[in-house]
């Protein structure tokens, strides 16, 4: 369907590289000693570790690939991937800053496709809208978001257990059951579930407090009948505020009032927690990767919470934002959101969380500069 869509990618971090990097040189160093015996074999000269083992073949080819960033074996540089190491920036704290965040696409810099290169809806707060090169890499090297995260992984074997626990039936049942939701893990079919809001609310529950890891990501894809969750590494996710059904967020102020004193070490958080992961355990906050985000409804502030609770609909929104702009109209002033919805799920920390390291510190980003209109 749509492959430039930011829940379908997945970044390759330092430790899967340097694993994969690991695995080939390993190879190579057991087939030399295979080799060697063979020899010996051969020859029926006497075996020793010591002459089999060549003890450079690990140690150089590490070093050969963080010094030249060609990844992969020295005798196959032309398909090794170029530019995976680089030498940090160092120019000032925030281009060295920057530089950590940045990400690359591997796509061919020649050609002119313009689609991997345009912003899309889905990098909302995952990757900065305003920092990345001009010219040739245009679009292609990205910088993350300031509050964004890529899951590191993890195993998919707790989420089965749980699945069995709460009713996953075999694929082979799905005949006698075609209203029932089925069930992915990671992207293979693992089986069908009759009770889909049931299932879901359980899961995303048992995540909020902590029994399952807070990076899993668990999408209710309603119209196509499927609960998909994904466990895997790589997919970047960013944290959310969590709405009630009431309309009111969970955070209430003696957590912030906490964080306060934790802060200014008035207090401790507990113990083998920081302050953040006491907030997500206590499910006030939660992190989602861009797949789930299609199934939440965000709100963009405390006042679009507000309107749910007290406002009946949008067309009372705006005439009740008409007849204030009547009595005084302040050209400053900042313009009030006129979104209405009574189904907010989530809400954003802070809008400025969309930008990444560099454009963050620019004042008044959100004010067309005056020389340039």
């Amino acid at each position: 369907d749509d492959s430039d869509h930011f829940g379908k990618k997945r970044l390759d971090l330092a430790g899967p590289l340097l694993a994969g990097l690991f695995r080939i040189l390993f190879k190579k160093l057991t087939r030399d000693v295979y080799r060697h015996l063979q020899k010996c074999v051969e020859t029926q000269k006497p075996f020793t570790l010591i002459n089999a083992i060549k003890p450079g073949i690990i140690t150089n080819g590490l070093k050969y690939s963080l010094a030249t960033g060609n990844w992969g074996d020295q005798a196959k540089a032309m398909q090794a991937k170029a530019g995976v190491s680089q030498v940090l920036n160092r120019y000032t704290f925030a281009s060295t800053l920057s530089h950590l965040r940045r990400t690359n696409t591997p796509i061919g810099r020649d050609g002119k496709i313009a689609k991997p290169r345009q912003l899309h809806n889905t990098h909302w707060g995952m990757v900065c809208p305003a920092e990345t090169p001009e010219g040739q890499a245009c679009g292609l090297v990205k910088n993350l978001a300031l509050m964004s995260y890529i899951s590191v992984g993890s195993y998919s074997a707790p989420v089965m257990e749980f699945l069995e626990e709460y009713g996953i039936e075999d694929q082979s049942e799905l005949a006698s059951a075609p209203e029932a939701t089925k069930v992915f893990v990671n992207g293979v079919w693992m089986g069908i579930h009759r009770e889909a809001p049931y299932l879901h609310d359980k899961l995303l529950n048992m995540r909020r407090h902590g029994q399952l890891k807070h990076e899993v990501s668990i999408v209710r894809d309603i119209r196509e009948k499927e609960l998909r969750i994904n466990t895997e590494s790589g997919r970047i996710c960013r944290p959310l505020f969590i709405v009630n059904e009431d309309q009111t967020l969970r955070v209430k102020k003696h957590h912030v009032d906490r964080l306060e004193q934790i802060e200014n070490n008035e207090i401790l958080p507990e113990e083998g927690l920081t302050a953040w992961e006491e907030l997500m355990v206590e499910g006030l906050i939660e992190y989602v990767d861009a797949e789930e985000e299609e199934t939440i409804l965000i709100a963009m502030t405390a006042e679009d919470l507000e309107n749910a609770r007290n406002v009946s609909g949008k067309a009372e929104l705006v005439r009740s934002r008409a007849a204030h702009s009547l009595e005084g109209f302040d050209p400053a002033a900042r313009v009030k959101s006129s979104n209405w919805a009574k189904t907010f799920t989530h809400m954003e920390i802070h809008p400025a969380m969309i930008l990444g390291v560099c454009a963050s510190i620019i004042p008044f980003p959100d004010h067309n500069q005056s020389p340039r209109n």
